[in-house]
């Protein structure tokens, strides 16, 4: 029988008693987390002694819980049969390489063919639910022996707080192409946002910015939505702190590629941070600046910002611990094909430049 459906009872015991039932069902081994049994309380799925309850209700020695959850509802959003580029997969997670372009969660305006429409295509029927890891009580007040794939209950499947839907753990933006992890159930989506909380998730990505950087730097701020903007974010004002640290791989002329290691992973942190430092990413059409007003910019750097259609970054490098397994996973994936083309370009540029004539040797003008 499948746990997220089965008939579920408990007796309070001496350590149960006056506990809150929301936080006595959440440290009972489910495959939800306390908002959701929050939430399924509040619907009356759950009975103490027999009858109705609320999630604050304090509990009593030898009282009896029931609780059946509901079956699965299916999620509003369409599978859509879309290719995925996958780098792993098992019957609790996916790791994919999306592409530049693909907008992960359905929204207004990209309401189709997302990275969840073809999760939703790919991984069909649902699993049956593993037992939920108890998540650290600051993970818990927040909102972000496995069979090996062939066995008889496959590798398909997605059962996330009583909805067919994947977990999405983190995003990327629509411009940005690499790795991603999405959990396919809910303790396996509890153990992702643990690793992230904890910021013990590898998370490395390439980027070219503008003009020249030093070797190496960390950008440290308080973050939050811009002030007068609300499509932007901002690294001048807030109050989450976010972490980027960068080195240096390539110099480029007008330009430099770097490496970017995420300590935490704000919305558009990498694009903020650079930006707001002088050194927008190139393509980066709301964080950047338009080419138009930077005559300053080389020309092939200036050309190439125009060509990209979207902001030079990629998610190359993606460590994690599997919340099931407790094996170490780690995948990369190099840069696109525009991403490296505009690499090319970049040091094509430099090749010429570095062949041009100075203008001491130029023969006289006639």
């Amino acid at each position: 029988m499948d746990p997220t459906r089965e008939l579920h009872e408990f007796k309070v015991s001496p350590e149960g008693v006056g506990l809150r039932l929301d936080i006595f069902l959440a440290q009972q081994g489910l495959p939800f987390s306390r908002s959701q049994l929050t939430r399924r309380i509040d619907e009356g799925e759950v009975l103490v002694d027999g009858a109705g309850a609320k999630p604050g209700q304090k509990l009593r020695l030898g009282q009896r819980i029931l609780f059946r959850p509901p079956p699965p509802q299916p999620t509003r959003d369409q599978p859509e049969a879309i290719a995925l580029d996958i780098l792993f997969e098992d019957r609790h997670l996916i790791i994919v390489n999306k592409p530049a372009g693909m907008v992960v969660h359905p929204a207004p305006g990209h309401e189709t063919g997302t990275l969840v429409n073809a999760l939703l295509h790919h991984c069909g029927e649902l699993p049956r639910a593993t037992s939920r890891p108890q998540l650290p009580d600051a993970a818990a007040t927040e909102e972000a022996t496995d069979e090996e794939a062939g066995d008889e209950d496959g590798i398909a499947g997605l059962s996330i707080g009583g909805e067919r839907r994947p977990g999405i753990v983190h995003r990327l933006d629509q411009g940005t192409s690499g790795v991603l992890v999405c959990a396919k159930d809910e303790p396996t989506l509890i153990g992702l946002q643990v690793q992230f909380q904890e910021h013990s998730i590898s998370r490395r990505y390439l980027a070219i910015v503008e003009g020249v950087v030093p070797e190496r730097g960390t950008f440290d701020s308080r973050y939050g939505r811009h002030p007068r903007d609300r499509k932007r974010f901002t690294a001048r004002s807030g109050g989450k702190r976010a972490v980027t640290h960068y080195a240096v791989r390539e110099r480029l002329p007008g330009a430099t590629l770097v490496e970017v290691q995420l300590e935490t992973g704000r919305t558009h942190q990498i694009r903020v941070h650079f930006s707001e430092a002088g050194h927008p990413l190139l393509g980066d059409g709301l964080y950047g600046r338009p080419a138009r007003q930077s005559p300053s910019l080389n020309r092939v750097v200036r050309l190439v910002s125009e060509t990209l259609g979207h902001q030079a970054l990629h998610a190359r490098l993606l460590g994690l611990r599997h919340p099931i397994t407790g094996e170490w996973l780690e995948f990369s994936t190099p840069p696109p094909p525009d991403f490296a083309e505009a690499l090319d370009m970049l040091r094509t540029g430099a090749v010429a430049a570095a062949h041009a004539p100075s203008p001491a040797s130029l023969p006289p003008e006639r």
